[in-house]
Parts: C-alpha cells; sequence; structure tokens
C-alpha cells in the first residue's frame, strides 16, 4: 500500500518590498489628511467622510482596486495589499468605507464569476474610486448566513457606511441587486453608534428598483465570501489599531515622568506593556495568515480567517483599553484620540460576527466538541 501525501505550502507572513512600499505611501496620506485632530473633527460635523481623502486613497494611490484584476481597470493585486492597506487605516481610524466598499462589496461581486455585463462595469467604478459600494446586510452579520430581505421592500439595520454608498449591494430572496443610494423608495437613516468613525444607518426600502446582478443560488455562496474577505480583513485593521495603541502607550511612559521616573520604568507597566506586545505580535501573525490564505485560495481559508477573529478582537479591545488606563486622566478626554480606537476596537469585535461565534467555528471545522 501507497501512502499519498497532501503537500502543503506554508504560509507567508513576510511583508514584500512592494507591501512596504504601499504602507508607506498610505502612512503618509494619512497622517497628511487623517490626523487625529482632523478625524476628531470630522465625526463631530455632520459629514464625517472625506471626498478628498477617498479620492486620493482609492483612485490616485489606486486602493479602491486592489482586489480588482488589471482587466476590469484594477490593480490586480491581492488580499495582501489589501491588509496592509487596513492595517495603516486601523491605526488612524480614519472614517473611510475601504473595509466595506473595497473588500467586502468588491469581493462580493467578484466572486459571482461575471466580468461582463453590469457586474463588470460596476467593478471597474469600483477600483477607480468613483462609486463607492456597500453589501446592505447588518454589521454584525456573521460568515456563513446571509441576511436578505424579501424583495426590494424591507429594512436592513446597522448597515456600515451605507451613508457613504453610491450604490447598495442588496440580497434578496429571489438574487443580490443593485439599487442607487438615491434612487426612489430608497430610504438610508443615520443611526447613533458607538464608534463614529465608521457610522451605521437604516436602510429601508420600499418597492424599490434595481439591476439585478445574480439569482439567488448564485448570490448566497458570493455574499458569503464577501463577508469572509470582510472577516479575515478587519483582522488587520484590529492589528493596526493595536499596533498604534501599544506604540503610543511605550511613547507616552516613556515621556511622562513621576518622582523623577519615567512611568514606563516601572515593573508594574513594563510587564503590562511587554504582555501587551506578546499579544500583538501573535495578533499579526494570525492577521497575516488570513490575509496570505485569503489570497492564495487556502481551502483552509475559513479556518484561519475564524482563528483570526477569534484572537485579533480581544487584542484590540486590550490595547485600546490599556492605551486609555496607562495614559492616565489625559487618556479620558475627548481631545487625545484614544477613545476612538476603544470605540472602534469595541465596535469591531462583533462585526462579522463575535470571537465567541469564530470560536465556535474553528471547533466545527476541526470536529472538536465545543464548550
Amino acid at each position: 500500500m501507497t501512502a499519498q501525501t497532501e503537500e502543503t505550502v506554508a504560509p507567508d507572513l513576510l511583508y514584500s518590498e512592494a507591501e512596504d512600499d504601499l504602507r508607506a505611501a498610505v502612512r503618509s496620506l494619512l497622517a497628511d489628511r487623517a490626523d487625529a485632530p482632523t478625524v476628531i473633527a470630522r465625526i463631530e460635523s455632520d459629514t464625517p467622510y472625506d471626498p478628498q481623502l477617498w479620492k486620493a486613497l482609492g483612485a490616485d494611490i489606486g486602493a479602491a482596486g486592489l482586489l480588482v484584476p488589471e482587466k476590469l481597470g484594477g490593480q490586480g493585486a491581492s488580499h495582501r495589499e489589501a491588509a496592509v492597506v487596513l492595517e495603516e487605516l486601523g491605526r488612524s481610524v480614519a472614517p473611510a468605507p475601504y473595509l466595506t466598499s473595497a473588500v467586502v462589496a468588491t469581493e462580493t461581486l467578484l466572486a459571482l464569476g461575471t466580468e461582463d455585463g453590469p457586474v463588470g462595469e460596476l467593478l471597474g467604478e469600483l477600483a477607480a474610486g468613483r462609486k463607492v459600494a456597500v453589501l446592505a446586510v447588518p454589521f454584525s452579520a456573521e460568515v456563513g448566513t446571509v441576511a436578505v430581505t424579501g424583495t426590494l421592500d424591507g429594512i436592513v439595520t446597522a448597515v456600515a457606511d451605507a451613508a457613504a454608498a453610491d450604490l447598495l449591494l442588496v440580497p434578496t430572496s429571489d438574487g443580490l441587486y443593485a439599487v442607487e443610494a438615491g434612487a426612489t423608495g430608497v430610504t438610508v437613516e443615520p443611526l447613533v453608534a458607538l464608534d463614529l468613525t465608521r457610522p451605521l444607518a437604516t436602510v429601508t426600502l420600499t418597492a424599490a428598483t434595481g439591476t439585478r446582478l445574480a439569482d439567488a443560488e448564485a448570490a448566497r455562496p458570493a455574499v458569503r465570501r464577501g463577508l469572509l474577505a470582510g472577516a479575515g480583513l478587519l483582522a488587520s485593521e484590529q492589528l493596526g489599531l493595536a499596533e498604534w495603541c501599544l506604540t503610543e502607550t511605550v511613547r507616552y511612559t516613556r515621556d511622562r515622568h513621576q518622582f523623577n521616573r519615567p512611568v514606563g520604568s516601572f515593573q508594574a507597566l513594563k510587564h503590562r506593556m511587554a504582555q501587551l506586545w506578546l499579544q500583538v505580535v501573535s495578533a499579526r501573525a494570525a492577521a497575516r495568515n488570513a490575509a496570505d490564505a485569503l489570497a492564495s485560495g487556502s481551502p483552509d481559508t475559513p479556518l484561519a480567517v475564524a482563528v483570526a477573529q477569534a484572537y485579533c478582537s480581544g487584542v484590540a479591545v486590550r490595547a485600546a483599553e490599556e492605551c486609555i488606563q496607562l495614559h492616565g486622566g489625559i487618556g479620558m478626554t475627548w481631545e487625545h484620540p484614544a477613545h476612538l480606537y476603544l470605540k472602534r476596537a469595541k465596535a469591531d469585535s462583533i462585526a462579522y460576527g463575535t470571537a465567541g461565534r469564530h470560536r465556535d467555528a474553528i471547533a466545527e471545522l476541526m470536529e472538536l466538541p465545543a464548550p
């Protein structure tokens, strides 16, 4: 008897030179257009989104089309590059619909496998940064589930970035439809969300009209794929958020003095920051593994995504909490951006499924009894 072994390829967790160059470009842009005072000022206004920032990020740098093939007007890159952009967006918590449009909506359209007709045209518009599309499902929608309205009549609550969308991708029992956000019969009502840098809205459809992109049989796996990519790359956003919190906390405790000593030299604080550093390093490995699995089309992608979300969401919350606590009184002020990171981390922790749901998915995928 001859034993057959399946060759497995180890994931590549390192950043390539192209990814480092992309990171530098995005970080420079966000430092110039989305620093902490700018973000705080924008969330205090009625329009947290900056169209010029989105144009510079999506069109000028080309980040909006990273997942779109070159023949459709995109960059022909992969989820690894998109993950780098999300890491930087996590570091700045800039109000930009990148995750919802350039990842979830774009991946949903790509999964339809139709490059001609309205799908191809729409992908070209998204890749060029001329339109923003949002999948009309709750931000808390779990991977593997598809929230649908019966037809183009219904209410979908807590849709992330719907206020910034030009187009809504609406999964119904009849298929997937593209509906103009400003069309007759479409109402987008903003909600008061915990995370003001990623606004939520209630979408109400009343006898709305739209373009049918796919039937129900093709739409279901496409929406699941979009949510899977969203959950996997959300881990990179959480990683970037946690890295900023750790870096800023180390900097502050090194500069802040008590009893003629930097507070960061106190043993108790050193231990807390060292423990957080270990968790951030582990989160980087989990997030990069998920991005690499999505990019390579690995059969273990659902497991990699579930592991990344089960771990990274908790690390992001803990990093933000430690950032506020170790900053002392200044960390509790509105002027300091620490509260933006805690709110984003808390909101992200229930996006595309909670950590508990992802642990259940891990147990099911590994055929282990769940507690």
